[in-house]
């Protein structure tokens, strides 16, 4: 699928109220008071579909017959995360060319394999995904390498390795305790911090709504959180870390009836 075709729908749904759950396009509904009430209209994260077409589609990319892939979508050309690399790029210049990242969430390696070609320079890389255990599983079986580890929490990571940076690519806005589970990652004090790909309200309020993903990519549904920029910021600052930058996200979509906008960020541990 090419990147223009998924930027079609990313168009088509900012801004829009909800279309016809056929349309083929990615919408988020709702407004939830609860993530239990949301799960209750969703058909979870966690879903073996979704798994699937990701371990397919980077099979592709390990195996030189595609060159990127995104949320298990192929694309016609590696769409760099420059502003991801430079914090990356920073964290390795800061500990004499060795970068251990913590990429939480991080499915089966898409942003290893994203970056990969970048971090070449550097003189040692280790790249720890943390993820669920179907996806842990499947990483060691068809992915890990001498560089590319999974492991089914962040504490299993520290006993054997040593991580100068922390990777949270779209992934804290699809778990029920969002902030709980930045509290839990920063009291790490793992020096670098890098957050992309993540969901905000322009009217700087807190929303929980339904994530609907077309058929094409894959038929799922999963709680989506879009977050007060301002209130995370402050969670993130409370834990004793300052902002070196902040960037736009790809990322261009809204909620039913409501602006937002995706961002990112590179924090610095203060201590």
């Amino acid at each position: 699928m090419s990147l223009r075709k998924l930027k079609r729908w990313f168009r088509a749904a900012r801004g829009r109220s909800a279309p016809a759950a056929n349309s083929g396009e990615i919408r988020f509904v709702g407004s939830y008071p609860t993530w239990a009430a949301a799960t209750q209209d969703a058909t979870g994260y966690d879903a073996v579909i979704i798994l699937e077409k990701t371990k397919a589609a980077l099979l592709k990319v390990k195996n030189g017959e595609a060159v990127y892939e995104r949320d298990s979508v192929l694309f016609d050309k590696i769409q760099h995360a420059f502003p991801v690399l430079a914090g990356l790029l920073r964290a390795a210049q800061a500990h004499d060319g060795r970068l251990c990242v913590v990429d939480f969430g991080g499915a089966l390696g898409s942003s290893y394999f994203q970056c990969r070609g970048f971090l070449k320079v550097i003189r040692q890389l280790e790249w720890l995904v943390v993820e669920q255990a179907a996806h842990v599983t499947c990483g060691k079986e068809h992915f890990a390498s001498a560089q590319l580890h999974f492991h089914p929490t962040i504490e299993e990571c520290l006993t054997r390795h040593q991580p100068n940076a922390l990777l949270l690519s779209s992934v804290l806005q699809y778990v029920s305790d969002p902030y709980g589970l930045l509290k839990s990652l920063l009291r790490h004090k793992i020096s670098h911090v890098i957050i992309d790909r993540t969901a905000f309200l322009q009217s700087d309020r807190e929303r929980l709504t339904v994530q609907h993903v077309p058929s094409a990519i894959y038929p799922a549904s999963y709680p989506a959180w879009f977050f007060s920029e301002s209130q995370f910021h402050s969670a993130v600052t409370a834990a004793g870390y300052q902002l070196v930058a902040d960037f736009p996200g790809t990322d261009d979509i809204s909620p039913e009836g409501e602006k937002a906008y995706f961002k990112g960020f590179i924090y610095e541990w203060r201590g």
